[in-house]
């Protein structure tokens, strides 16, 4: 694969490019200027106020995806009703993703801000991981939460790969630290121009009190001149329905929290 790079910067799309991939001491690829996540302390404060009611962040794929105007819809069929939306489940943290449209088993581990407010992704070495941003909703808890995933690497697709093909109505499953798998189904994908990205429309829960999440990887084309992509891949999924029994811990209905 000829470019690589992710926009882990809100709306940037931007990342190091070819020669900063790295698993080692180095921690990875750092995400600089335009091409953080949260793009500076002003964006952390920004990010974790939007949390409050349910937020996410941004990413982008490479490969061609249709675009029109600042947002294209892909994979929209016509019109089909959807199922309805479950309760939100208590707090519990996500595992693992499973999305079999998308060719997507994978474990998720909790991705915090740095120093300078920027998100950290997972490393270059853990390339088939997702991170979830733990500032924000577990998935299944009410409001919007936020996975992102890298698109390729120099060598390889990486574990977000196929994202951007996802279809309205499929389906992810996260599994939980609480013994419960819960089950999503997509409702929108969308690419978004990265200079129109608009973080209260896409960071925010569309329907209040309703367990959401966002999916979220590099889009549009990779500029070989900029190095970075020129979108975001954004899924948006909701709860509706849930599969096994939450672990209690040893005590709890005597009120010993052990």
């Amino acid at each position: 694969m000829d470019g690589y790079g992710y926009g882990y910067g809100l709306g940037s799309g931007r990342d190091g490019g070819p020669g900063d991939e790295d698993g080692g001491g180095g921690g990875g690829r750092r995400f600089r200027g335009a091409g953080r996540l949260a793009m500076g302390v002003a964006w952390a404060v920004l990010l974790l106020g939007l949390w409050m009611w349910g937020r996410d962040t941004t990413e982008g794929t490479g490969g061609s995806v249709p675009m029109t105007g600042d947002v294209a819809a892909v994979g929209r069929p016509p019109a089909h009703p959807l199922p309805p939306a479950h309760a939100p489940l208590p707090s519990a943290r996500p595992k693992s993703v499973e999305i079999a449209a998308a060719r997507v088993r994978a474990p998720v581990v909790a991705s915090g801000l740095d120093s300078s407010g920027a998100l950290k992704p997972p490393p270059y070495n853990r390339a088939g991981t997702v991170g979830w941003y733990r500032a924000g909703p577990e998935p299944g808890s009410a409001g919007a939460a936020l996975l992102v995933g890298h698109f390729d690497t120099r060598s390889k697709p990486a574990v977000f790969h196929g994202l951007g093909n996802l279809k309205r109505g499929e389906t992810v499953r996260i599994a939980r630290t609480d013994g419960t798998t819960a089950e999503f189904t997509v409702e929108n994908v969308e690419v978004v121009a990265t200079e129109r990205f608009n973080a209260r429309r896409v960071y925010g829960a569309s329907t209040r009190g309703r367990a959401e999440l966002r999916l979220i990887t590099c889009g549009g084309r990779f500029d070989k001149a900029t190095r970075s992509y020129t979108a975001n891949v954004v899924v948006s999924a909701y709860l509706t329905g849930t599969t096994g029994r939450p672990h209690h811990p040893v005590g709890a209905a005597g009120g010993d929290s052990g």
